[in-house]
């Protein structure tokens, strides 16, 4: 396969391995599509679907590392309280941004039992912003050219605002990078690294439910919000 499915950008924390760790389990998952629309409006985007656009998408990578997965009972939405993972790795491949990370297994049982229980393919994503710029709020799709990564959210995959995105256990440790590179980094540069090829992405996180989301803009082409797509 060649052209601009080849390309790869991405970012990932080094952690230390420890084999068969109690409350670590890896995931992989498409957060979302870039330099596409979405399936449907995005809740709190007053009934624009959106496009995160490639440049946004990998300015915004290192605020992804770190931070939280969420879920709610039913799988439909957001719970910022519901913090049951980390992102670890993140990763733009063509027009899929992937990540990496660790479901607190031990501490959220229930959430394990669901990725095993459920038919593959049935879980997605959908991501968490903060300041997010829109080129034009006159526009039918808004375009989002820069943001913040605030977190993600696991749900139904029908649940989200991109269809395309995917939730998945791995089978094995993600990796951490350690001495990949030839020339080593100093320890606090060795935390990010650019040569992640696996990994998974998926969707855009606006509102909690019931309240809405007050897009802010100082000028007529330009705009600020907090987003999360479902």
């Amino acid at each position: 396969m060649t052209g601009e499915r080849m390309k790869l950008e991405a970012m990932a924390v080094m952690l230390p391995d420890l084999a068969g760790h109690p409350n670590r389990a890896p995931f992989t998952g498409v957060l979302t599509l870039v330099d596409e629309p979405s399936t449907k409006p995005p809740s709190g985007a007053r009934g624009h679907r959106v496009i995160l656009t490639r440049g946004a998408a990998l300015e915004a990578l290192p605020s992804l590392l770190g931070m939280a997965v969420d879920y709610t009972p039913s799988w439909d939405g957001h719970d910022a309280r519901r913090k049951c993972g980390i992102i670890t790795q993140a990763d733009v491949e063509g027009t899929r941004l992937r990540v990496a990370g660790y479901l607190y297994s031990k501490d959220f049982p229930e959430v394990e039992r669901q990725m095993q229980q459920c038919a593959s393919g049935a879980m997605g994503m959908s991501w968490e912003l903060a300041d997010a710029h829109v080129e034009d709020m006159r526009a039918e799709v808004w375009t989002l050219t820069r943001a913040t990564f605030t977190g993600a959210a696991i749900l139904l995959r029908d649940k989200a605002a991109y269809r395309d995105t995917s939730f998945a256990l791995g089978a094995a440790r993600c990796r951490t990078f350690a001495a990949r590179s030839a020339n080593p980094e100093p320890a606090a540069a060795a935390r990010t690294h650019r040569n992640f090829r696996d990994g998974a992405g998926a969707a855009f996180r606006m509102n909690e439910k019931g309240k809405d989301t007050t897009w802010n803009h100082k000028r007529a082409t330009c705009g600020q919000a907090g987003i999360r797509t479902r």
